[in-house]
């Protein structure tokens, strides 16, 4: 099974894509038509979400698996901790693995039901990302990536601690890790350069939300601590009643950013779906994407 790191080329800039699993027979179908409109584009690797508290497990296992076994791309599973005990955790990773899955990206995850809400460890759980890096490392020849924080983790106090723990989950032995969304990019250029500073050079992956409604663009806002860019404001907030000229906008904004994050050599461009292709292929196409590889000018 092919490495993460392994598709990301120096010197050129890929995209990789990211999915929820299916809650019904439609939103499967729906799923299944984005992943084979997004397959030709041959982006440098798919990924499937794990609902909180572990409430998506077996769909996640099933529906990576499938990506695994029924199409040429290649999947990423993603794993939290929530809810979970060691040897719990350790059942998932052996799923994954007799899947024939070898990239897990490793998340601590949110208390179900409030995102917000106080972190309460299983007891015989783990308590930090880190500690899930060095399990899944642990149970074999695992390819591991970690999340990121531009706007820091909501629970983080400072940023201080924000960047302790990030340096630790990449230190445990991660080696890549991937953004939450943002919509300014000098955000994750100085999340970038103190990892640098501090030695952590393993690729950083921007995430991206292409914008195409007034709910993606609060939904955006809600997931990554922030709050809508004045600059951002102004482009859309006068087209909240014109459904076709907001996605116009929104996705010239979406490519915009992506065009400055190209420039500044970032390995690839992460793409939250929302299990559409539409959006995606249409950034993609506004980028000069071919095959997934923008060639470094």
């Amino acid at each position: 099974m092919t490495r993460v790191i392994d598709r990301l080329r120096p010197g050129q800039t890929v995209f990789s894509v990211e999915f929820f699993p299916p809650k019904s027979d439609e939103e499967e179908r729906q799923l299944w038509r984005a992943i084979r409109e997004l397959e030709p584009l041959d982006p440098a690797y798919v990924s499937v979400t794990y609902g909180a508290g572990g409430s998506s497990r077996d769909r996640t296992v099933r529906t990576t698996g499938r990506i695994a076994s029924d199409t040429t791309l290649v999947p990423v599973a993603h794993l939290t901790g929530v809810n979970h005990s060691i040897a719990e955790l350790r059942h998932v990773i052996g799923s994954y693995a007799a899947e024939g899955i070898r990239n897990v990206l490793a998340i601590r995850g949110d208390p179900p039901g409030d995102p917000m809400g106080e972190w309460i460890p299983h007891p015989e759980g783990i308590t930090y990302a880190e500690e899930l890096v060095r399990l899944v490392r642990e149970c074999g020849d695992f390819s591991v990536g970690v999340a990121a924080f531009p706007h820091m983790h909501p629970r983080s106090p400072d940023l201080e601690s924000d960047i302790r723990h990030m340096v630790n989950k990449l230190r445990a032995g991660a080696d890549f890790s991937v953004a939450q969304m943002f919509l300014q990019p000098e955000y994750f250029l100085r999340l970038r350069d103190r990892l640098a500073q501090r030695g952590c050079h393993q690729p950083l992956l921007p995430g991206i939300m292409p914008i195409t409604t007034p709910r993606v663009l609060g939904m955006t806002t809600q997931l990554s601590n922030m709050t809508i860019p004045d600059e951002v404001s102004a482009v859309l907030d006068p087209l909240r009643e014109d459904a076709a000229g907001f996605r116009a906008a929104g996705l010239e904004l979406t490519t915009r950013l992506c065009e400055k994050l190209i420039a500044e050599g970032v390995p690839a461009l992460h793409f939250y779906s929302l299990n559409r292709a539409k959006a995606t292929r249409e950034v993609v196409a506004n980028l000069g994407l071919a095959d997934g590889v923008l060639k470094a000018a």
